[in-house]
């Protein structure tokens, strides 16, 4: 896909695709839309010492950027995983402004998370390890041992990328998630919400960033069933 660099309203890159009419974050702020979405409303809610998150779309590696800045700051541990299908290519990547518009003591980072190999864990600093995963999600088999505190689900849009959305694939990601772990997504749309209740997940619409009125956030909480004795 021919890909075009767009400076959005914080002074950030977000990249456009034509051939599907679909930015990769926010044209209000590609930046701010991902602190609010991933960090404050997905990353800030979970206190553990030590987390593993998932996310579904690398993409620019913003996410994980950021994720990686509030590690280091709060000193919680994070294995953090991420799919993509469609890894950028270098000249791609290193065009992208985010290090030099917040965080340029993390330039070095930024260009490790992205040169690194892919489908191999790097270790980038104590509290941060990283795992990108080049795969489909369509068919990509996750480790049944493996559980997520948090995922950050940043597909395309279901307009556009319609298969990363149905049930079938919701319900795949969901059972990643362990008991009391927490998923955000930029997504308000009513079949999406009730397709991730109808997976297990107890849904909130909760306030979006700038030029989006609301966001989901979900929880998996424990069932409990009560046995009562006469």
């Amino acid at each position: 896909m021919d890909k075009k660099f767009v400076i959005t309203a914080d002074g950030s890159h977000t990249i456009y695709l034509p051939e599907i009419d679909e930015h990769y974050h926010s044209i209000h702020g590609a930046i701010q839309e991902s602190v609010h979405v991933y960090i404050q409303a997905g990353l800030m809610q979970i206190t553990k010492p030590e987390i593993t998150v998932l996310e579904i779309g690398f993409g620019t590696g913003l996410n994980a950027f950021l994720t990686y800045a509030y590690a280091k700051a709060n000193g919680q541990k994070i294995n953090y995983y991420s799919l993509e299908k469609y890894p950028l290519s270098a000249k791609e990547y290193e065009t992208l402004n985010y290090p030099e518009t917040v965080f340029p003591e993390y330039t070095d980072i930024f260009k490790q998370m992205h040169h690194s190999e892919w489908n191999r864990e790097l270790i980038l600093s104590p509290e941060f390890n990283l795992m990108k995963i080049e795969a489909d999600l369509l068919c990509y088999q996750f480790n049944p041992d493996l559980q997520f505190d948090l995922v950050y689900f940043d597909a395309f849009a279901p307009g556009k990328q319609p298969e990363m959305w149905t049930e079938e694939i919701i319900s795949k990601v969901v059972s990643t998630i362990g008991s009391d772990g927490i998923l955000t997504t930029y997504c308000a749309k009513g079949t999406v919400r009730r397709a991730f209740a109808s997976a297990g997940l107890t849904m909130e619409r909760i306030p979006g960033p700038a030029g989006k009125k609301e966001i989901l956030r979900g929880k998996k909480l424990i069932k409990i069933i009560a046995d009562y004795k006469n």
